[in-house]
């Protein structure tokens, strides 16, 4: 429904207030039409779509769920080089990943996994070992496998800072903190995250902004 309100938008067809201002901005800053379509896909697919086989699958997902926002960001102050898209794709790919993490406990109860099916079963993980609970050593390995994963994105996306002006730099810098905070409360955890959903505590927030602002 969304799609075609959306389409429908650039023929000067507006079914409110807010299409044709949304229709503004974009014809404004002369922002790339696809990256909203490709957020309203994701939102479609995020209904009917509980598991992915692959990571590529799940890459896929994030092309269209995460990185449209940063692309979107980087064009509104005019950043509109390849280069510094990569590296923004590869922040908000990592900051996709991380929440999906962050958030196993919560997603299996709506019969969600964000972890490959393929390699769930690389790892030696039985598929109810999320509906039960049950943290093992197979477990552990297959999301320290994720995490290790996830900060290497984050260390290639971190390229993007010189680009970006200053206070867009310090306010990406947290992002990517924040989500980096995620990833070690989730080790240090023993990567326990069937039991528990780490969250940023206060001590957390106040140290983030301390090493963002000292840069």
């Amino acid at each position: 429904m969304y799609k075609n309100t959306f389409s429908k938008s650039f023929e000067g067809k507006f079914q409110n207030d807010f299409w044709q201002a949304l229709y503004n901005t974009i014809t404004e800053y002369n922002l790339t039409s696809k990256y909203f379509f490709d957020l309203l896909s994701a939102f479609k697919q995020d209904i009917s779509k509980s598991r992915y086989n692959t990571f590529d699958e799940l890459l896929n997902y994030c092309e269209q769920s995460a990185n449209p926002v940063g692309r979107i960001i980087l064009k509104l102050f005019n950043i509109r080089d390849d280069e510094s898209m990569q590296y923004s794709d590869a922040i908000c790919t990592a900051l996709q990943l991380t929440n999906f993490y962050q958030d196993v406990s919560i997603d299996i109860k709506k019969d969600r996994i964000y972890i490959p099916m393929y390699e769930i079963d690389k790892f030696g993980v039985e598929l109810n070992q999320f509906e039960l609970k049950q943290n093992n050593p197979n477990f552990e390995q297959l999301l320290k496998y994720q995490i290790e994963r996830t900060k290497e994105l984050f260390s290639e996306g971190k390229k993007l800072f010189v680009k970006l002006p200053a206070r867009l730099e310090k306010q990406i810098r947290l992002t990517v903190l924040g989500g980096e905070t995620i990833l070690g409360k989730i080790e240090q955890m023993n990567y326990n995250v069937l039991n528990d959903h780490p969250k940023l505590s206060k001590k957390d927030i106040l140290i983030i902004f301390f090493k963002a602002f000292m840069k």
